[in-house]
């Protein structure tokens, strides 16, 4: 049952990756993995290779949303975007009292000065994510990777974008995707996938694989000495990109129903898989 529970977490976390303005890092946190994602993060390959059981269905899944279920999702955010849209945020509601006890667990003893922290702590996650607000999305055509010839600078260019994309995956509320689109970089990279680029792909990896790395150890630096702010900051983010996504209510009684169930899809689906 748990291999199953992991196989279907992984391909909600494949398809949130690859949709502009959803949080891979939220959906992390919905699921309460977060924290094990974190951790396995890591130049340890024996700790990597102990935890097999938890990082292979779980990858298997994240490969499987990105391969087939992107597609089906792409589709409906392109016919039936505000239910789709509702589904998420549902998914995103559903986990809000799990980081309430995470908050609560560790600041049993909190004062005064603490509880400002918290606030604080809070208030700054929220506005991390609002100010995702600013891009405005604008980016090189797509179809414009064929006109692209590789040079020092334009790698030095999609190592950054790759390592920014994979700390703001790793932060939760903050979506990669999202990140690329408006550095306008999301439709050469998802071209470059496509058609197996090599030469685009290998420093835009290489970014990817710095960027996690680095965005790991800050995040398990900060959840070792500061962990009731941390997961404060966590609450903010992904509050806050329940904002940034937001589709409305839609027109019409129908899309409101509709936006209405799949929103509590949603939360059921993370009671279920908890």
């Amino acid at each position: 049952m748990e291999l199953v529970k992991l196989i279907l977490k992984g391909i909600v976390l494949g398809v949130a990756n690859v949709i502009p303005g959803v949080s891979g890092g939220t959906m992390a946190v919905v699921f309460n993995v977060y924290d094990r994602i974190i951790s396995l993060i890591t130049p340890d390959v024996k700790k990597i290779f102990r935890e097999w059981k938890f990082w292979l269905p779980l990858g298997c899944g994240m490969a499987a949303g990105i391969l087939a279920f992107s597609r089906i999702i792409t589709y409906l955010l392109g016919h039936f975007p505000v239910p789709t849209t509702w589904f998420f945020i549902g998914l995103i509601i559903g986990s809000i009292p799990l980081i309430f006890l995470r908050i609560r667990e560790n600041s049993a003893d909190a004062d005064v000065r603490k509880y400002i922290l918290l606030a604080l702590s809070f208030i700054i996650g929220i506005a991390a994510v609002l100010s995702m607000l600013l891009f405005d999305g604008t980016e090189n055509s797509a179809e414009s990777v064929v006109n692209i010839h590789m040079n020092f600078k334009y790698g030095v260019l999609l190592f950054a974008s790759g390592a920014l994309a994979a700390v703001a995956m790793i932060i939760p509320g903050i979506s990669g995707s999202l990140l690329l689109l408006a550095l306008g970089m999301y439709g050469i990279v998802m071209n470059a996938v496509a058609d197996l680029n090599i030469i685009l792909l290998l420093p835009f990896g290489s970014g990817v694989l710095f960027g996690l790395i680095a965005g790991a150890f800050l995040v398990r630096f900060m959840m070792k000495h500061i962990p009731a702010c941390t997961y404060s900051a966590i609450l903010g983010l992904v509050i806050g990109s329940i904002f940034l996504i937001f589709p409305g209510i839609g027109s019409g009684v129908v899309t409101v129903l509709v936006s209405l169930c799949t929103a509590a899809a949603g939360i059921v689906l993370v009671i279920l898989l908890k």
